[in-house]
């Protein structure tokens, strides 16, 4: 049977949907766009249907264009695991691998993991892809991404299809200046009522992780809606300085601040009866090809469990 379509084609129109422009997909494929827009209607006119609709005032895929693009990224996909399947086989243990993580993960976690993995496996070469746990898990979930470490929910749907283990739990803490009355009276605990009358520094409402940082805080009976929220910033670098600086209290995860307290510039202060954790995840899809480089990764990844 000849199949109605290349895989020139399917990158085109991958390219395409991604891009929502004609000519910024063919500037990334390097063709000129009148060659991209001619393979668009030769590969509609073999499959029999219109794929993007050239009527809409923005760009958008047809519904049969959505269901062909849904099985063109599994086919490149495969494609590709192909060709790193043979690159394994020809080239020993040297190899690449495409590790996802969630956005505190990857700032902070990531690099020190890939540093020590470095040190005995120096021949791989990574790609690091951070985005939202939910984006991570679909991505896994379409073999995109190798392996990931991420810290927040995996959405309930795409469960069943992946493979979640525990990797370490991360504390959700409560961090002081070092001129804090409470730091300064060398105060050990404070009640959650106690947590009403600090001035709070947060990230934007919008962010994700300052979501998940919320959900957490309710869970835990702690009502954020009685926070005393007097700065909103972009990062946690940039509330782990205004902390630094004596502008107010934060709630950050510990991974996030190991350096800190290490170098003690801020002080962390528990909520009495109250221990806040979250688990740190591995997430890889039981379907996809395990390169040597994932088991060596992998496996190095069971032994720093703790």
């Amino acid at each position: 049977m000849t199949l109605p379509f290349t895989l020139q084609q399917l990158r085109i129109l991958k390219a395409v949907a991604a891009e929502k422009n004609f000519t910024r997909a063919a500037e990334i494929l390097y063709i000129s766009q009148p060659t991209l827009s001619k393979q668009i209607k030769l590969l509609e006119s073999r499959l029999g249907v219109l794929l993007i609709d050239r009527q809409a005032r923005n760009f958008s895929l047809t519904e049969a264009g959505k269901i062909f693009l849904r099985y063109s990224e599994r086919i490149l996909t495969l494609c590709e695991e192909s060709c790193r399947s043979l690159n394994d086989f020809k080239n020993g243990d040297r190899g690449s691998l495409i590790v996802g993580a969630s956005q505190t993960v990857g700032t902070y976690l990531i690099p020190r993991i890939l540093s020590l993995f470095a040190q005995n496996y120096p021949q791989i070469n990574f790609k690091i892809q951070v985005e939202s746990t939910q984006n991570i898990s679909k991505s896994i979930l379409n073999r995109q991404i190798d392996i990931a470490i991420v810290g927040g929910l995996v959405p309930e749907e795409l469960k069943k299809d992946l493979q979640i283990e525990d990797f370490v739990e991360d504390n959700l803490c409560l961090i002081l200046p070092k001129s804090h009355p409470f730091i300064l009276g060398k105060k050990k605990f404070i009640k959650k009522s106690e947590l009403y009358s600090l001035n709070f520094i947060s990230l934007k409402p919008a962010s994700t992780v300052q979501k998940f940082i919320d959900g957490i805080l309710v869970r835990n009976d702690i009502q954020i809606e009685k926070f005393n929220i007097i700065m909103e910033l972009n990062s946690i670098e940039a509330i782990k300085t205004a902390v630094d600086l004596g502008i107010g209290a934060a709630f950050v995860f510990s991974s996030a601040i190991e350096k800190e307290i290490l170098s003690k510039t801020i002080s962390v202060i528990k909520i009495k009866n109250t221990k806040i954790t979250r688990p740190i995840s591995i997430l890889t899809n039981p379907q996809s090809y395990k390169s040597k480089a994932f088991q060596f990764f992998y496996r190095e990844l069971s032994q720093l469990k703790i």
